[in-house]
C-alpha cells in the first residue's frame, strides 16, 4: 500500500512536530508513509477568499503531486475536504476532471484512515490527563467526522475524555474571519475555552491544528489553566 502524506500550510510552516507525529503514528499502524517534497498547498485559503483561478493552479499541482499514490492521507480534516468536497467542483469537466475524482476517493483524515479504512483504533497509546474535543466546523460539517477521534481517544491508556458543552460550536477562527471580525472571533474563542475549563480538562484537543492555534492564542494572552494538543500529537507522544 503505497500512502503519501500531506503536510498543510499551517503545520508545515508552524506546527512540523505534527507532521513527524503522523509519521509515527502511520508506522505503529504498519503503514510506511511516503513524503513528496514538491508538496505546496492545497489552494483552501486562496479558494475561500474568492482566488478561484490561483486556487486552481494549486489544485491541479496538488492531484499531479499525489496521483500515483493508492493513498493519501492528511492531518486535517480541513485541507482533506477541500480536495473531496471542492476538487470535484472546481475540476468538472475539465482537463483534470477524472484524475481529480480518482483521488479524490483514495485521500482521508487520519483519524478517518485509521478507524475506517484501516481498522486500527487501537495503537497502544498511553496519555495520562484529562481531555476534552473540539469538533471544528470543517471536520465536522463538511468532511462528516464525528466519531473517528473519540473512538481512537477511547483507546488511549490513561485518557480521561470530558465531553464539554456546546463541542461543535465554532472556536471563532474560520480562516479570515478572525481577522475580519475580531471582536466576534475573540468572544466566540472566549466561550469555546470556558466551555472547556468547566470540565476542568488538562487539554484541548482537535484534528484541527488552526483551531487549536486560535484557542492556544486565547488561552496564553489570559493565561489560563489549559492547553492545548492535536490528536495525532496526542497518539504519537503516547506510544508504547
Amino acid at each position: 500500500m503505497k500512502t503519501g502524506i500531506f503536510i498543510p500550510c499551517f503545520i508545515d510552516q508552524l506546527y512540523p512536530a505534527t507532521g513527524h507525529s503522523m509519521v509515527k503514528v502511520l508506522r505503529k499502524a504498519g503503514i510506511e508513509p511516503t513524503y513528496n517534497p514538491s508538496q505546496t498547498c492545497c489552494g483552501q485559503i486562496a479558494f475561500n477568499n474568492g482566488y478561484w483561478d490561483e486556487a486552481k493552479c494549486l489544485g491541479e499541482k496538488f492531484i499531479k503531486d499525489f496521483l500515483e499514490y493508492d493513498y493519501v492521507v492528511g492531518p486535517s480534516a480541513s485541507c482533506i475536504g477541500m480536495v473531496k468536497n471542492y476538487y470535484p467542483k472546481m475540476f468538472y469537466n475539465s482537463a483534470w476532471h477524472n484524475e481529480n475524482n480518482y483521488l479524490s476517493k483514495k485521500t482521508y483524515e487520519l483519524t478517518d484512515f485509521l478507524v475506517n479504512l484501516l481498522k486500527k483504533p487501537d495503537l497502544g497509546a498511553q496519555f495520562e490527563a484529562r481531555v476534552t474535543f473540539h469538533d471544528s466546523c470543517t471536520a465536522l460539517r463538511e468532511y462528516g467526522l464525528k466519531d473517528e477521534p473519540r473512538i481512537l481517544l477511547s483507546y488511549v491508556k490513561g485518557l480521561d475524555l470530558i465531553e464539554m458543552n456546546e463541542s461543535d460550536v465554532c472556536c471563532g477562527f474560520g480562516g479570515t474571519f478572525s481577522l475580519k471580525h475580531e471582536p466576534i472571533s475573540t468572544a466566540m474563542a472566549e466561550q469555546k475555552v470556558q466551555n472547556a475549563l468547566y470540565t476542568d480538562a488538562e487539554y484541548i484537543v482537535s484534528t484541527e491544528a488552526s483551531c487549536l492555534m486560535h484557542l492556544d492564542a486565547y488561552i496564553k494572552k489570559h493565561r489560563l489553566p489549559i492547553k492545548t494538543l492535536h490528536i495525532v500529537d496526542l497518539l504519537a507522544i503516547g506510544l508504547a
